[in-house]
């Protein structure tokens, strides 16, 4: 995180408070360090790849790209899984596989935040929250 100090109008010192924030241009490896980023992925094609889990990992990945133009593709470490609902959709925890925020259905500030359990498996990563439709890699 990143701290900004500031001097309003009247001379009064503030410090706000802000999130760690990464915008990819390409594929992205996230390591145990970038845990707490919010990843804005505005290009189609790209995809994420998460650490192996590890108990309290956090990471919230958000579409930036315009309304059915951008797929968002997370996927887990060979041995992991993620599982949740977002929206109407459950993603089972299938190892090795991908959520992804389907292309046609996108939209701008379409989202999914994930918590790493540190349990290998169909648990390793947990939905926390959502929006949008996002699917299990074929």
């Amino acid at each position: 995180m990143n701290n900004i100090t500031y001097t309003d109008s009247k001379g009064n010192v503030g410090v706000l408070n802000t999130i760690a924030v990464q915008e990819i241009t390409d594929n992205l490896t996230l390591t145990v360090h970038d845990s707490g980023k919010n990843v804005l992925v505005g290009i189609d094609g790209k995809s994420i790849t998460l650490p192996p889990t590890m108990k309290g990992l956090k990471f919230t990945f958000i579409n930036i790209g315009d309304a059915g133009n951008n797929i968002v593709k997370v996927s887990p470490a060979a041995t992991d899984g993620i599982s949740g609902t977002v929206g109407a959709v459950t993603l089972d925890g299938t190892i090795n596989k991908s959520a992804q925020n389907t292309k046609g259905t996108s939209k701008t500030g379409d989202n999914i935040t994930i918590i790493g359990t540190g349990v290998k498996g169909p648990k390793a990563w947990i939905v926390v929250t959502g929006t949008g439709v996002w699917a299990k890699e074929a």
